[in-house]
């Protein structure tokens, strides 16, 4: 069983507690008097429940103004639509909409939007395994190779939608780095920049892989790895579902004499140190109805990422690829529901070295009932499908005897799903070592999906592989 964790946080302590509870599903109603006028003159936006977040940062996400004048149908669409985009922000647990006419009159609305606020502060302790998973680490049994030290992620800084993210990891490999993004910048709210700048060393590195498994150097008394970076970013989103982001950043990686005679072709030429000016663009296009577990609307983003720009003296560093994200959410009819995604990855560029290079295997980019194993390539693609089942809709529970309304006011569902992937790496070097790469990989199977608040969604999957292996595995990385 193998747990691809991304980041664990305090609160998900108090989620067992759920299953011991029944609550009703909560749902909002959108009063909209059948009789009068057929059209809704906004008279009114108000914001209540947002002790910290600005009213316009609120009001950045309403699809209409006060004076403005709807059709009651697209009143009703827009106004329910705006209370997604609200929850969509990841600023709030909830979002209640209430509409009443104005006093003496048929046509003009008062809408008024309650929020939940989040709990915006996480100091976490980091206490974590060096080793790539826990399965790896019970193998050995070290308590040397552990990593500690703590985590600080405080999500909309002064009230304004920022975030400040400060990471200090000591122990067995060593990170820090520091992280502000500012959402809007623009009285407009369409610009938003951020920066960020770190270190990081590490005592063991995966510097090949071989029959599709990461294969590790380590040195107790050095570092093989050091990597310095930094760089600065931009974001602009015009309306709501669209936004383009982009980066400029600098970045050096040292490694050890020791890596490079154990793989000649894990950096560029036999280069300890490659330095390099790199830039990064995506294009995402969001229709989803919610984006932590949607079950509506579909899903789009195009990147582009570039390692070296060939204006730093003596730099080797040479890396492209073009990646592009297609996916569909549908409701099929009572509590069915379908999904499916598709990944493609192009590296244009030859002789991408181990380093730059990423194919199946990494992050998000897995085939399920192939959590093990890595399939590394110049360019790859990648199909997901899901039918779910909701097991349990959406409730809603309270804890009264927590003091903080952060916690104890809850949702959570429970989804049953069948699964079916498809991947496919390419890879234009001698497969000895990757014996997976250009073959078409199935992976299918069966799992559970708990949803609840913060953005969690666990997955408890059991999967098959083409090479008939099967197991449990648990995830709370999206699988679509």
């Amino acid at each position: 069983m193998e747990i691809r964790f991304s980041y664990i946080k305090i609160h998900l302590l108090i989620l067992a507690l759920i299953l011991a509870f029944q609550g009703e599903a909560q749902t909002d109603s959108l009063p909209g008097p059948a009789s009068g006028s057929p059209y809704r003159v906004i008279n009114s936006i108000t914001f209540t429940g947002n002790k910290i977040t600005h009213d316009r940062i609120i009001q950045r996400e309403i699809l209409f103004n006060v004076n403005d004048t709807l059709t009651a149908a697209e009143f009703t669409k827009q106004a329910e639509q705006s209370r997604k985009n609200l929850f969509n922000t990841s600023l709030f647990n909830f979002v209640t909409l209430d509409t009443a006419f104005a006093e003496g009159s048929d046509s003009q609305v008062d809408v008024t939007y309650d929020v939940l606020e989040r709990w915006y502060i996480w100091p976490v302790p980091i206490f974590e395994f060096a080793d790539r998973n826990l399965n790896e680490w019970l193998k050995k049994k070290d308590w040397n190779r552990l990593n500690y030290g703590m985590y600080l992620t405080w999500n909309n800084f002064r009230g304004r939608r920022e975030r400040l993210i400060v990471y200090a990891s000591f122990g067995y490999d060593e990170n820090y780095h520091f992280k502000y993004q500012i959402t809007y910048i623009n009285k407009a709210q369409t610009l938003g920049i951020g920066f960020a700048a770190g270190f990081m060393q590490n005592h063991e590195i995966a510097y090949n892989s071989e029959n599709n498994k990461e294969v590790y150097y380590k040195s107790e008394d050095s570092y093989p790895k050091r990597e310095i970076f930094g760089y600065s970013e931009l974001f602009y989103r015009k309306g709501i579902h669209n936004q383009h982001w982009g980066i400029l950043g600098y970045t050096d990686l040292q490694v050890s004499d020791s890596v490079i005679a154990l793989n000649p072709e894990y950096s560029f030429g036999d280069s300890k140190e490659n330095q390099s000016l790199n830039i990064y663009y995506q294009y995402r296009s969001d229709y989803r109805d919610y984006r932590q577990y949607p079950l509506n609307g579909h899903y789009f983003d195009v990147e582009l990422d570039k390692r070296g720009l060939g204006l730093l003296n003596g730099s080797k560093v040479n890396a492209l690829y073009v990646k592009a994200n297609i996916r569909k959410y549908i409701r099929l009819k009572g509590r069915f529901y379908w999904a499916s995604g598709l990944t493609v990855k192009y590296s244009p560029l030859d002789d991408i070295p181990y380093a730059y290079m990423k194919g199946l295997g990494y992050k998000r980019d897995y085939i399920r009932g192939y959590e093990y194993y890595v399939i590394d390539g110049q360019h790859f693609g990648l199909l997901k499908n899901n039918l779910k089942f909701e097991l349990v809709s959406q409730r809603v529970q309270e804890f009264k005897f927590i003091p903080t309304d952060k916690f104890n006011k809850l949702y959570y569902a429970f989804y049953l799903n069948v699964f079916a992937d498809l991947g496919y790496v390419m890879d234009n070097r001698s497969n000895v070592n990757n014996p997976m790469a250009n073959e078409i990989l199935p992976g299918y199977g069966l799992g559970l999906d708990f949803v609840t608040y913060y953005d969690f969604v666990l997955r408890i999957e059991y999967s098959f592989n083409k090479k008939g292996e099967s197991g449990f595995f648990i995830s709370v990385l999206p699988s679509i």
